[in-house]
């Protein structure tokens, strides 16, 4: 068997959740006649969820969502599958990067799968050729929910998106759990640096940022967060996290991680007064988080390694993982998130987008929640996997919560 194979494999036995849904797919064929078009990470996760939906029924066109993501013997391996065209491939230039979402477009889906909303924009802009087909999407991350909320704010969004990433069962244990423990594993597996007793400074304290600054100061880090949010900012500070702005972490850090999904938030200003050796990457999602622009302009001289870019200025050097990209997918050994995290991710993807299929008749051009029956459908999937139980409301504990009337 091919290394792609191997790794896609590999997955497969730790993801409970998505092949139990995947076996009632093969028996039901909800997406059976309809074309799903997908911008993801193209890694041995993302594969299993693309076989589960081509097990549905679906002709399954995928590219990927961030050019230094994409693990190319997966991607080869996926183009094998029946029903499934795969166009991604790693370190790909920006006009070929758009060109593969482009041939994604061109097979006319009617539903799109998205990481950061590219495939939706492109839709709205460019290729609105193909728009008229399209039923509804999903969208996997924050900073893709960001957009189709400013979209949608704007009148501009034509057809109902699903934000998958807006549910409990995404919050709690992909962006917490899943990005946690492996934007901190490429880390250390691309610098081989030691968490411990270093000063981590943490860029945000939404789900990502939380998990990231838990996790950090249970190997031993001293834990740095910057917030733009007073109450996010207190929530960390009384978790005995210190609090205070980048412009003040950035004489302190010895490793920034960046989860904002927003632009600018580590820049030159900050850059200037930082030691010498630090280390910057970016958790959030577009390379725009950190200016590597700056670096690049000031930098007398650049040093390149696996995964690092060593950028020397002044008599000082500064080291940026990934070029600035998803530093837990874009180094050359990262791996994303862990396999089990991403079982539940990706059944909701998968349960999502047959509730897509099934129901876009009645939903009307706009953001919309995870059902909550599905949430809780995954979440009992994964409890079942696990062999564990829980306990089940009385009839009489739920007459006294659906009650008003009782008094002490």
């Amino acid at each position: 068997m091919d290394s792609g194979n191997l790794k896609i494999e590999w997955a497969r036995q730790y993801m409970p959740v998505l092949s139990a849904i995947s076996d009632r797919f093969k028996k039901e064929k909800p997406f059976a006649g309809k074309v799903i078009g997908m911008a993801l990470h193209v890694e041995a996760k993302t594969a299993n969820l693309v076989r589960t939906l081509a097990d549905g029924g679906a002709t399954v066109h995928i590219t990927g969502c961030n050019p230094l993501s994409t693990q190319d013997d997966v991607a080869e391996a996926l183009g094998k599958v029946p029903n499934v065209y795969c166009y991604a491939k790693r370190g790909c230039s920006v006009d070929e990067y758009y060109q593969a979402i482009d041939t994604v477009l061109d097979a006319k889906p009617v539903i799109t799968i998205d990481d950061g909303m590219d495939l939706i924009h492109r839709l709205h802009t460019v290729r609105q050729d193909v728009l008229s087909g399209v039923i509804g999407g999903c969208e996997e991350t924050t900073t893709g929910i960001h957009r189709l909320r400013a979209m949608a704010a704007d009148g501009k969004l034509l057809f109902p998106v699903i934000a998958v990433n807006d549910t409990p069962m995404k919050h709690y244990f992909d962006n917490v759990h899943g990005t946690g423990e492996s934007a901190l594993t490429a880390i250390m597996a691309t610098t081989n640096s030691l968490i411990a007793g270093k000063w981590i400074v943490v860029a945000g304290f939404g789900f990502c940022g939380r998990g990231l600054a838990r996790k950090a100061s249970a190997l031993g880090a001293k834990v740095i967060v910057t917030e733009i949010d007073p109450r996010r900012a207190l929530e960390a500070h009384m978790e005995g996290f210190h609090v205070m702005s980048m412009q003040e972490a950035a004489r302190v850090g010895d490793i920034f991680i960046t989860t904002t999904g927003n632009r600018d938030v580590i820049t030159g200003d900050h850059m200037t007064v930082m030691k010498s050796g630090v280390i910057l990457s970016n958790a959030g999602h577009f390379n725009i988080e950190i200016d590597g622009i700056w670096l690049s302009s000031h930098a007398d001289t650049i040093e390149e390694r696996d995964g690092i870019h060593s950028y020397h200025i002044g008599g000082k050097v500064i080291h940026l993982l990934a070029e600035g990209r998803l530093v837990n997918l874009a180094v050359p050994k990262g791996m994303g998130h862990p396999i089990e995290v991403m079982d539940l991710s990706f059944a909701l993807q998968a349960l999502s987008t047959e509730y897509l299929a099934l129901h876009h008749v009645e939903l009307k051009p706009d953001v919309h929640q995870v059902p909550d029956e599905i949430d809780r459908m995954v979440a009992s999937y994964k409890l079942a996997s696990l062999n564990l139980s829980i306990d089940k409301l009385t009839k009489d504990q739920e007459e006294y919560m659906g009650s008003w009337d009782h008094g002490t």
